[in-house]
């Protein structure tokens, strides 16, 4: 699938294509600091909101899980005058290693995924103050095995 952009080449759309990119090579400080210090990351489908440090979690928890992650971007909304990025991808990966949930952990599988998945940011002098994360949790689950 082919991205497409509303209200390309703007600082937002940098920023959040940064997040992405940092994330795929699996820089945990990085990814943590495009954060603004009172930002957080709230992992919707689990129920778990994460700050300062432990935002990076979320990157090293997919990383041990899906070794070979990859996000595959498809839509990207830039609001410019609401400092609101929404993405629309998929999360691609296969299943080689533990995946920790805030219910328990799911050993490999070794079966693949892709995921779909909406991401909402909120961007406040050039960081992101917040990103809520809706993966469709009963896909991967299903796709993993697990019912």
């Amino acid at each position: 699938m082919k991205s497409s952009i509303i209200n390309p080449n703007s600082k937002n759309e940098t920023l959040i294509r940064e997040l992405y990119r940092i994330a795929e090579i699996q820089d945990t400080q990085g990814f943590v600091d495009l954060f603004a210090e009172d930002g957080y990351f709230w992992d919707v489908s689990a129920g778990t909101k994460y700050y300062g440090q432990d935002i990076g979690k979320t990157v090293d928890v997919y990383a041990t899980a899906f070794p070979d992650m990859h996000r595959e971007l498809y839509d990207l909304y830039v609001l410019e005058d609401e400092n609101t990025v929404v993405v629309e991808l998929s999360l691609n990966g296969t299943h080689n290693g533990p995946l920790q949930l805030p219910s328990g952990t799911i050993e490999a599988t070794g079966k693949a995924m892709q995921t779909p998945c909406c991401d909402v940011f909120k961007i406040e002098n050039g960081k992101i103050k917040s990103f809520h994360c809706y993966t469709a949790a009963t896909i991967l689950l299903g796709q993993l095995g697990v019912f």
